[in-house]
């Protein structure tokens, strides 16, 4: 605009000096004016707004102005100048009052713009120059009448900040799917590293001091190399290399007897790295010779089939040791065993007796059932128990032991009385009562084929899965007593039965004032969203089982239960137990033990408990919840991992050796000890 107001300014002077003066005023004006038009627009602004005659503003002028200033007037009239003068006011931020207004230095308008600024200032500018030239765009719009669609810069500017936008979601996504895809291979990798074991795998996972990562990278490397060069060793054996497999199987030995004394970096001797090197040549010449693509994948899937095989049998194998560790008695605990014994029978008849006999049958104490064969877990039941009461002297101790082990309960307890406490040790053997007539699983344990599936190896059907069922305490009457304990305490209302693998941490009194609501029995429900269910205990493909019971029916714990004797006298328990026992002689409808059946016999008469009274899992199960451990009235150490025995964790252990004073003569005689 300032250009063709300018142009019409020239022709009206043309029009008036006539044709010669207007080419040279064309030509100066199209040679000086584009470079000169800031210096121009702003002197002539100055000259023109204060007439031409204001001399402070021109001592504000450098020289450069000056000279142009000079230059100027000498080719143009006052006209030409006025219309020049007219148009730099519409230059916007070029003119001279933007500058006015940004009050600048005149160092500034002196030297020159500093950097910075000017980068500023231009960017301003450009901004700036393409509003006006849209806002002219938009005026030129509305005066012709068009209805064309013109974009504003506040448009463009969101437009852009949602393309950004755009962009950056995208790369989160990019971002996103790349760290899901990485923690799915990192969470399968893991996955694969564990052993899915019944025993043996979960024992060396949870023993820490028996885990052996082996992540220092020459050992890896060097049982790469021992397994690329038994590759090549079959390779060069097919394909009649003698030399190369001589030099193979040398570089081989090197390495494995190196491996056999090595389990880290750090064990490793100071010619392990040349013996890698060496090895690393003998493979390059090999995969040079031999490298066959089908015949190295073979020969790799062979070895894999074959160390998966060995993988089995030695699972099946650990399973089976761990399983027989589990079942054995320590030889400290042995040891105090025989001691105690021997001491027992030494003793005068009068001297064996226990005091405060008669409490044993007054209903208005806290009685406890007991049935154990071993000392020492049945001295921490009492003693934990006793501890944590509020007032011992109400607590009743009923323990059954066997023959083999009813002297030495006896003595262990006369040397240890429970304080205020009453105690009393019976032997089951002594029970005439408790006979294969009237006991169903009595007779079945004195069958043939019984005694073949516990005693005959070479069983056809001797897996892993049926190892743990191979144990002595199937075998044993104590572990079927609490099928019959109305009979074996005829006058008492209530009782706690207690296993011997539990201890008790806080005052257990408050079980007897809980209403069991007409139940049987008060116990903990163990069952989770898919498992501890009666599905996993029973076999639902008989039709007795399918027929009277629910797949889906919550299982419960053994190892603290309340028994209201009344109602199971009333309901006939025993009865109900004869029955599914008898029906069970060839173990069609579950396997051994008694969770099974206790389940069948009390369907529908069980009080569920709150699971604080009852934590189990500490003899299996690594992830349990230390506050859970810790809040909970009795702990159980159910599974294979007992805590007397060498295969326990080590992290729950202490909640059981607490109760245990270790400087007792008997205990350091057998040398126990934490």
């Amino acid at each position: 605009m300032a250009l063709k107001r300018g142009l019409s300014g020239v022709n009206r002077i043309r029009g008036s000096s006539g044709g010669s003066r207007s080419v040279l005023v064309l030509l100066i004006f199209f040679c000086v004016f584009a470079p000169l038009v800031f210096f121009v627009g702003r002197g002539v602004y100055i000259d023109s707004s204060n007439d031409y005659s204001n001399a402070s503003v021109k001592q504000n002028l450098d020289w450069r102005e000056r000279l142009a200033m000079q230059s100027v007037r000498s080719l143009f009239s006052k006209e030409v100048l006025d219309v020049i003068a007219a148009s730099t006011a519409d230059l916007g931020p070029l003119s001279l009052d933007s500058f006015k207004k940004k009050n600048l230095s005149a160092s500034w308008r002196e030297v020159g713009v500093d950097t910075s600024f000017r980068h500023s200032e231009q960017n301003q500018t450009t901004q700036d120059v393409k509003s006006n030239i849209l806002n002219e765009k938009r005026d030129k719009t509305s005066k012709d009448g068009s209805h064309q669609k013109v974009e504003t810069p506040a448009k463009i500017h969101r437009r852009q900040l949602r393309e950004r936008r755009r962009e950056m979601r995208a790369n989160e996504l990019v971002q996103h799917n790349d760290d899901t895809i990485l923690k799915l291979e990192n969470a399968a990798i893991e996955r694969s590293k564990s052993v899915d074991s019944a025993v043996l795998g979960k024992y060396s996972i949870w023993r820490r001091e028996n885990e052996n990562d082996n992540s220092d990278s020459n050992i890896r490397l060097m049982r790469d190399q021992v397994i690329m060069a038994r590759v090549y060793t079959g390779l060069a054996k097919l394909k009649n290399k003698n030399d190369l497999l001589q030099e193979l199987q040398a570089r081989l030995k090197d390495s494995q007897r190196v491996l056999a004394e090595s389990t880290s970096d750090a064990d490793l001797p100071r010619s392990a790295h040349e013996k890698l090197r060496a090895m690393g040549q003998v493979l390059a010449k090999a995969k040079m010779q031999l490298y066959d693509c089908k015949l190295v994948t073979g020969k790799l899937r062979a070895m894999l089939q074959t160390a998966d095989e060995q993988v089995r049998s030695l699972k099946k194998q650990s399973t089976f040791l761990a399983q027989l560790a589990a079942k054995t008695i320590p030889n400290p605990i042995h040891c105090l065993s025989m001691r105690l014994t021997i001491d027992y029978y030494l003793l005068s008849p009068e001297k064996r007796k226990f005091p405060r006999s008669e409490n044993l049958e007054n209903p208005n104490l806290y009685h406890y059932a007991l049935f154990s064969d071993n000392v020492l877990a049945a001295s921490v039941v009492v003693n934990s128990t006793i501890m944590n009461a509020k007032d011992p002297s109400k607590h009743v101790f009923h323990l059954v032991t066997d023959k083999l082990n009813f002297g030495a309960m006896n003595m262990w307890f006369l040397l240890n009385p429970p304080g205020k406490a009453t105690i009393h040790v019976e032997n089951v053997d002594e029970f005439k009562w408790l006979n294969s007539s009237y006991c169903p699983v009595l007779r079945q344990l004195e069958s043939a084929a019984m005694r073949e599936y516990y005693f005959k190896a070479d069983h056809p059907t001797s897996g892993s899965s049926n190892l743990k069922y191979r144990n002595p305490k199937y075998l044993s009457m104590l572990n079927h007593l609490r099928f019959y304990l109305p009979e074996v305490y005829p006058k008492l209302n209530k009782i706690l039965f207690l296993d011997d693998d539990i201890i008790v941490q806080k005052d257990l009194t408050p079980l007897w004032e809980v209403n069991l609501n007409g139940k049987v029995n008060g116990a903990v429900e163990t069952c989770g969203e898919s498992f501890h269910r009666f599905d996993k205990y029973l076999n639902f493909s008989n039709p007795h089982i399918a027929r009277n019971f629910n797949p889906n029916a919550c299982g419960w714990a053994y190892g603290m239960n309340m028994f209201d004797l009344k109602e199971w006298k009333k309901r006939d328990i025993t009865g109900i137990y004869h029955k599914w026992q008898n029906m069970n002689e060839n173990r069609t409808l579950w396997k051994l033990g008694t969770l099974p059946p206790g389940l069948i016999t009390f369907y529908g008469l069980t009080h569920p408990l709150n699971k604080s009274w009852h934590v189990l899992g500490l003899g299996y199960n690594p992830s349990i919840d230390r506050k859970d451990i810790e809040n909970a009235a009795v702990v159980h150490y159910n599974g294979n991992m007992k805590p007397w025995l060498e295969l326990a964790m080590s992290k729950y252990r202490p909640y059981w050796t607490k109760y245990i004073k270790f400087d007792h003569p008997y205990l350091r005689r057998c040398n126990l000890h934490e």
